[in-house]
């Protein structure tokens, strides 16, 4: 395990080989000390400009980066790296430019004038539950963006069939939010977790953490104990760059 002060490099990191039937997934979140992800309703406050470049090298090794519905409302979504040079570092491993854009919505109701529809310079898809009414969907394709349906109660391990089997997805970013990151650990879906933790106490009685299960309550059952790979101190933030292996059930603490 690596442990040291100072930022660490993600440019050269090396993953789990990608499963049969899924890819690789990875999930990149900004938390408090006090565990929450959002402060006045977004993430903008928690993580420093180091917190951002490290964000931005996960991206390069992603061959696609998710969000939930949620935070493409509030945030905003695309899976630009706002970096030539790691863009065509990409390009030199033989990937494309920028990695695909995806989200997971259940009504269909997103603001088609988001900067995730707009956005030229990336592809997109748009991973659309059963349960949402037909109208939602073609209005959805009228954005050019690709519009893949998933069975209801069931989105994710579809999603992830769909991304390894028709877009080749050999890793997953997921960047949240807390609700699509619960379903993917609840499923035992997650392969790494990278948290960056914040030198600060945000508080509030209802702010967002990093994992959420509405409808699962906490169970010895449902906990997802981790081993930790590496772990940074930045002396100039004190934040914590904390990187994470998802241990599976079998394997003993």
């Amino acid at each position: 395990m690596d442990a040291s002060d100072g930022s660490p490099d993600y440019t050269a990191l090396e993953f789990p080989e990608a499963p049969a039937d899924r890819p690789c997934v990875i999930v990149n979140m900004v938390a408090s000390a006090d565990g929450k992800t959002v402060i006045e309703g977004s993430e903008q406050g928690l993580g420093s400009a180091t917190d951002r470049r490290l964000m931005r090298e996960l991206r390069l090794h992603a061959d696609i980066v998710l969000t939930g519905a949620g935070t493409l409302r509030t945030s905003g979504h695309t899976s630009r790296l706002n970096d030539e040079a790691l863009e065509a570092l990409r390009v030199a491993r033989g990937k494309p430019r920028l990695p695909i854009a995806a989200t997971l919505t259940h009504s269909g109701d997103l603001p088609l004038d988001n900067r995730f529809f707009t956005g030229s310079d990336f592809e997109g898809v748009v991973y659309l539950s059963d349960g949402a009414p037909a109208e939602r969907a073609d209005a959805l394709a009228t954005t050019g963006r690709a519009v893949q349906r998933v069975p209801e109660g069931a989105e994710a391990p579809a999603m992830l069939a769909h991304m390894r089997e028709a877009l080749g997805c050999r890793l997953l970013l997921l960047e949240g939010g807390p609700t699509l990151n619960g379903e993917f650990f609840r499923r035992g879906l997650v392969d790494e977790l990278f948290l960056t933790l914040g030198a600060l106490v945000v508080g509030g009685d209802a702010a967002r953490t990093a994992v959420e299960t509405p409808g699962h309550p906490a169970s010895h059952e449902g906990v997802r104990r981790l081993a930790l790979l590496s772990a940074y101190r930045n002396p100039e933030t004190s934040e914590l760059y904390l990187r994470y292996r998802v241990r599976r059930p079998a394997e003993p603490d």
